[in-house]
């Protein structure tokens, strides 16, 4: 199979051709027909996260057709159409049997193998590593079978793919992690891939205001487009003052889905009293905010993570791509570029360059 491999981070992805071993027990091969091209992948690739094993294959967010099963698999046959989960659950564990199976102990974020702890990529015998325990920007890969979650085969594969990881981080963090209410008032910083879709969750659940904050005005267009009834352009206006002036006493819900520290400083400046602040953005490793506690206190605002979500991969992903379906979640509109795998140097930087509301490897 052809995958883009990073060798070492800060340097270009070359495409190699690579060998793949055949889906072990509870695992599942994969003929990817679509990768999303991610920011976690960017930050992994121009070393803002250390400790990234390499060579590793990128990509945390793909989709594709079941081309063979190991054994003990008895939920997937070949030729099922199925969106790849970068958060393998184990049913079994705590956080599975509590409702919470994004934090399964099974995970090992950062470590590029899948559960059982090694990988099933090799170049002439050396191990490369699986980014997200899915290795997206691949030809093929093999996956733990909790990883591929089977969808309607009328779902067409390339929009599908974005729905394994901005879509469903974006929603996700809207529905499930700070369960916005209709009429609630709420305020994304950073309209890229995942705010994007932070934005059309709010659009889903009736928010209102939806105010979207960027620095980059083709951003705040597209937020304008998926949803957004307000768009601040923070290089230029106070977005604090700006939200507090629309809403009286400011957002009920601010989402930061970037990774930057100053938009965190900002997004709990601007909560009203009893508010939710929901951090999706992972900034580079070791990076630290001040917080006057005196406010978060006193107000009983909250400070929430949101890690991929908080999805429960199994219903969610389905549910999004039926809404998908039915005309209710837009998806190509957040489709502005598509790649061929040798051009994934090139699509990281329109990513980084800020031109891309999401861009998509084909194969």
């Amino acid at each position: 199979m052809r995958a883009s491999v990073l060798f070492e981070q800060g340097k270009p992805l070359a495409v190699e051709e690579l060998e793949l071993e055949p889906p072990k027990t509870g695992e599942v091969a994969v003929r990817m027909t679509a990768s999303g091209v991610c920011h976690s992948c960017l930050h992994a690739a121009d070393g803002s996260w250390k400790g990234v094993p390499v060579p590793i294959v990128l990509g945390d967010e793909g989709a594709g057709v079941v081309t063979a099963v190991g054994a003990g698999v008895s939920d997937l046959a070949v030729g099922d159409h199925v969106i790849l989960s970068w958060a393998p659950t184990c049913g079994r564990c705590h956080y599975c049997v509590i409702g919470r199976p994004n934090l399964c102990e099974k995970r090992m974020p950062g470590r590029g193998v899948l559960p059982d702890g090694t990988s099933r990529m090799a170049l002439r015998g050396r191990t490369v590593y699986q980014y997200g325990h899915v290795a997206t920007y691949a030809s093929s890969t093999v996956v733990h079978e909790s990883c591929a979650i089977r969808i309607d085969p009328a779902m067409p594969l390339d929009r599908a793919a974005l729905i394994g990881c901005s879509v469903m981080t974006g929603v996700g963090a809207v529905l499930n992690t700070a369960r916005v209410p209709a009429g609630a008032s709420m305020a994304v910083w950073g309209v890229g891939g995942v705010g994007l879709n932070v934005v059309q969750g709010g659009a889903l659940v009736a928010a209102h205001p939806i105010i979207a904050v960027d620095t980059v005005a083709a951003k705040l267009d597209h937020a304008t487009a998926m949803g957004a009834s307000h768009a601040i352009d923070a290089s230029k206006d106070d977005p604090v003052a700006a939200i507090r002036r629309l809403t009286g006493r400011g957002a009920d819900y601010t989402f930061v889905a970037v990774g930057a520290t100053r938009p965190v400083t900002q997004a709990l400046e601007a909560l009203a009293p009893g508010g939710v602040c929901v951090l999706i953005g992972v900034p580079e490793t070791g990076a630290t905010i001040p917080l006057d506690v005196r406010p978060v206190v006193t107000a009983e605002r909250e400070i929430r993570g949101s890690s991929y979500g908080s999805a429960r991969t199994r219903e969610d992903l389905p549910m999004l791509a039926r809404l998908y379906l039915a005309g209710r979640l837009r998806i190509d509109q957040l489709i502005n570029r598509r790649y061929g795998l040798e051009e994934a140097n090139e699509a990281f930087r329109a990513l980084a360059a800020g031109e891309l509301a999401r861009g998509l490897i084909v194969f």
